[in-house]
């Protein structure tokens, strides 16, 4: 790990340090917004590994210069994840786990189509909400802890790569950052309701193909067997589980196939996104779902699972983590409540874990996912400063 040199501080009361980390937060929004900019305007989607790496780089030249130390975790093919750590008052005590992803879903060239904007107090562009801005908020608070003499717990921070596309890459590296873990904080965007997420659904994308026979469709139609015709079959399948199960959502959200208008389609292609809870019975399901793709739909042609990546249901926040946060945010000057989201996150690994994991720190924001994708400036501050406060407060 690589540590700059730090500032030595000197020990005040647990009181004092939470002042001094509320008013040195209440003047960093310039620096946060300028560095929200920055890594919104650095095109990094998942596999876009330059793109993550400029956006690592960003994020550690200030965590190093507070005084963390800081880890590059290459994952070839994904880019790298950031670590870093902080020793704490207690180095014996179970460290605090900050989690955040730098990977957005967007494709490369997004940032100089849509760059980063401001409009009546709202930034937009790729990745503004899910979850750069979050990223900075967890940098923020970082740097607010180190510069007041450290929490009396260590912290941990950890920022992956591949996190839209499921943490294939990076799932054992999460489980090792919050190994041993007291708590874990996720800043995904905060709610557009404002409140933070105390559990989420876990997903299951299951990408697969249907072989059929080729034929020319004006001449001799009936020598082929239509790929596209068996996976439209299949479809209607798929998406007849949803509410099979409490909470179960399908969706085939991606299709690719055939070769021309007049060719029966030799292959098919296509990608299923299957939501769930913590109560599915998720090996039924996948069952179910497996054997709808490999059914012959079509005489002679046949469906098989190329790849299938799931993330975890996150398990409910116990109460005392969710009612600290609250006091820190009443502290801060908003109300907050816990609420329950269809949408999965590296959360779900910390808490099937059994480690109580609260989501959904970051500033407020919108339509993630989307050009209307958006974030609220003015709770940058207010949303950082609980979070800090709440790390302080943590027993």
């Amino acid at each position: 790990m690589n540590q700059a040199p730090a500032t030595p501080v000197q020990a005040v009361s647990l009181a004092e340090q939470r002042r001094q980390v509320c008013d040195w937060l209440a003047g960093q929004r310039g620096e946060m917004e300028a560095m929200l900019a920055r890594i919104v305007n650095t095109d990094s989607g998942s596999r876009q590994s330059a793109g993550i790496e400029q956006v690592a780089s960003l994020l550690r030249a200030p965590l190093e210069q507070a005084g963390w130390r800081t880890e590059w975790l290459a994952q070839p093919g994904y880019g790298a994840c950031l670590q870093a750590e902080l020793p704490g008052q207690d180095p014996q005590a179970a460290p605090v786990l900050l989690l955040g992803h730098m990977d957005t879903v967007f494709p490369a060239g997004t940032a100089a189509a849509r760059p980063y904007r401001v409009e009546d107090g709202k930034a937009f562009g790729p990745g503004v909400a899910d979850m750069k801005s979050g990223l900075v908020l967890h940098t923020w608070v970082a740097q607010a802890l180190a510069r007041s003499g450290g929490a009396p717990r260590p912290l941990r921070l950890f920022f992956s790569c591949d996190e839209e596309i499921g943490s294939p890459a990076t799932r054992g590296a999460i489980r090792q950052a919050a190994q041993g873990c007291h708590a874990v904080l996720n800043a995904e965007p905060g709610r557009i309701s404002g409140n933070v997420v105390t559990s989420r659904k876990g997903s299951c994308v299951t990408v697969f193909e249907v072989e059929g026979v080729a034929a020319h469709a004006g001449i001799n139609p009936a020598q082929g067997a239509s790929a596209i015709g068996a996976l439209a079959l299949k479809i209607v399948a798929l998406h007849a589980l949803n509410g099979l199960e409490d909470g179960v959502t399908a969706n085939v959200g991606h299709i690719e196939g055939g070769m021309a208008a007049n060719v029966v389609a030799p292959l098919a292609r296509a990608q299923l996104d299957l939501r769930y809870t913590a109560d599915t019975d998720l090996p039924r399901l996948l069952e179910t779902v497996r054997q709808i793709i490999e059914a012959p739909s079509l005489e002679r042609t046949r469906g098989r699972i190329i790849e299938q990546h799931s993330t975890l249901p996150m398990a409910p926040t116990p109460a005392p983590l969710l009612q600290l946060y609250q006091r820190s945010a009443a502290e801060a000057g908003f109300a907050v409540e816990g609420e329950f989201t269809g949408g999965a996150a590296d959360s779900g690994i910390t808490s099937s874990m059994g480690i109580p994991t609260l989501c959904a720190l970051g500033p407020v924001g919108g339509y993630a996912h989307s050009e209307r994708e958006f974030c609220l400036l003015d709770t940058l501050v207010p949303r950082a400063q609980a979070l800090a406060l709440t790390v302080l407060g943590l027993d």
